[in-house]
């Protein structure tokens, strides 16, 4: 499905921010250290990531200008559960005025219709979400269809030259074709579907 043509995207987006809100208020003190299906990610470095880096420049493309090459350099602190909550109604408010028809510019050259942009935006917040769920096991049932959007959004998007240990993205991992939705998106972004919730790197062996 071509980016542009996702149905209600904003919608969407509110239910990626709203369950990841959910999760990482459920997150305690303790489980910051613990590490994540992110490669050499801990829970902290994840929540930084999102509420730090995401969520501002999220905002900047939202109003269909480019991202500040000086990103911040603060630190997601302790409360990151408000932090991420704020962040996230400043960016529905940037989606809420723009004009998703106007064109922006493409990285690799090209334009295309404002709301082109969202489609990477349902997906990083929904991947992230499983991240942190699977890595903390809190007590929270994932939207399905976050996933199926995610999933066939990023099908479409997502090249081989986009893989990459420094990238964040590693090579996609088989899952059988009876998998949940999540689990065939975690999958697709070079998680692995055995990784269990606990303080310790031996929480990624396979049952």
């Amino acid at each position: 499905m071509p980016p542009h043509t996702i149905p209600n995207p904003l919608q969407h987006l509110e239910g990626a921010l709203n369950q990841c809100a959910e999760v990482i208020s459920a997150i305690s003190a303790n489980q910051a250290d613990w590490p994540t299906p992110c490669a050499d990610w801990s829970v902290q470095d994840l929540l930084h990531h999102l509420v730090v880096q995401d969520l501002p420049k999220f905002t900047i493309m939202a109003r269909g200008t480019h991202i500040d090459p000086m990103a911040s350099d603060a630190t997601v602190g302790a409360d990151w559960s408000t932090r991420f909550s704020d962040g996230a109604v400043l960016l529905m408010r940037a989606w809420a005025t723009a004009d998703l028809s106007t064109q922006v510019a493409l990285p690799g050259g090209g334009e295309a219709p404002l709301r082109s942009r969202i489609g990477l935006q349902i997906t990083e917040f929904t991947v992230h979400t499983w991240d942190l769920l699977k890595a903390t096991g809190v007590p929270v049932i994932l939207d399905p269809v976050l996933a199926e959007q995610s999933l066939a959004w990023s099908q479409r998007m997502l090249k081989l030259e986009h893989r990459g240990t420094d990238r964040g993205i590693g090579v996609e991992v088989r899952v059988p074709i009876a998998s949940d939705s999540y689990t065939q998106l975690a999958g697709w972004f070079g998680r692995s579907p055995y990784f269990r919730a606990g303080p310790r790197a031996e929480s990624f062996s396979q049952p």
